[in-house]
């Protein structure tokens, strides 16, 4: 029974990170779904290699197919994890831009949790 409930970001009536893994290959986007799977098992317990901390309460999740480091970025909201924002790089740290996108959707969705929710219509 999974420990905290995933939820994804949406701006606009439109999911940022699930876009873009629409858009990877299927062999990347099947290691992100366990990913996301472990996570969703795990929560705060999930550590090094999979998931990290980096800064102002902004985590995570990591995975690597060939030379290429996908990550997603999350935080935890009660018992959610909510996801936030997604990238690649072929550098071993997440880059400043990606964590300032981060905080500012994290900000967005603790003033409207329900309005910043994704849902699948």
């Amino acid at each position: 029974m999974p420990t905290a409930r995933v939820v994804f970001y949406q701006e606009q009536q439109r999911c940022p990170v699930l876009e873009w893994l629409d858009d990877l290959p299927k062999k990347v986007q099947a290691k992100a779904q366990v990913r996301v799977e472990r996570l969703a098992e795990l929560g705060h317990e999930l550590h090094r290699p999979e998931a990290d901390y980096l800064r102002d309460g902004i985590y995570e999740l990591r995975w690597r197919v060939q030379s290429v480091n996908y990550r997603i970025l999350y935080f935890f909201h009660g018992k959610a994890v909510v996801v936030l924002a997604q990238g690649l790089t072929k550098e071993d740290r997440v880059l400043v831009q990606d964590i300032e996108l981060a905080r500012t959707r994290k900000a967005a969705f603790e003033a409207d949790p329900v309005g910043h929710t994704y849902t699948e219509e």
